[in-house]
Parts: structure tokens; sequence; C-alpha cells
């Protein structure tokens, strides 16, 4: 994967590489990025989204998941889920906008 930063996350800390945010861990749990394509892996394994509580309501936050129990017993695993977790938040990147020339 290559060196990754940590850096604070309101009460947690958000694992980046190379300025990309991939997961976090929050209150002792690790959260993964995943998009359209790796949700339901993430789902049928019985992970839940990250959610947090407001005075109105629970929120619930769909880009990301608890990491599975497997990629915390196993380094190897680990490493194939976060690989995952970077190409979610790599496609959810907005391109960049080109300036216009003339």
């Amino acid at each position: 994967m290559g060196p990754i930063e940590v850096k604070r996350f309101f009460g947690g800390f958000g694992l980046v590489q190379a300025g990309v945010q991939f997961a976090f861990v929050m209150k002792g749990t690790l959260y993964l990025r995943v998009d359209d394509a790796t949700r339901p892996e993430f789902e049928r394994l019985g992970a839940a989204p990250f959610s947090y509580a407001t005075s109105a309501s629970t929120v619930k936050v769909a880009s990301y998941y608890e990491a599975p129990v497997d990629a915390l017993e196993d380094p190897h695993a680990l490493r194939d889920w976060a690989t995952k977790a970077l190409a979610s938040a790599l496609g959810a990147r907005k391109p960049a906008r080109r300036k216009s020339v003339g």
C-alpha cells in the first residue's frame, strides 16, 4: 500500500495515503471507505455503517463501514480491505477543475 499518514479526525484519527482519506478510527472502531461495488461485501459480513447521534436523530454515513472482523485478526486480510477502501476513496474524488484558457 505504501506509507500511511495518521491525522486527527474529529474525535478520532483518519488514515490517509497520498492526500486521500480511506479509513478512520473512532471510539476504538476502524471504519473503511466503501462504494457501491464494495458496500455489499461489508453488509454480507454483517458490518454496519458509521453512525452518530444528533439531538434530533441518528445519522448513518453510508460511505464508511466497520472493518470486517477477519481484517482485524489477519494483517493480510487487513491490507486487502484497506486496498479496497483506498480504491473506493480514490474513485470518489472529484476530478480537478480545468482552468479555461483564453
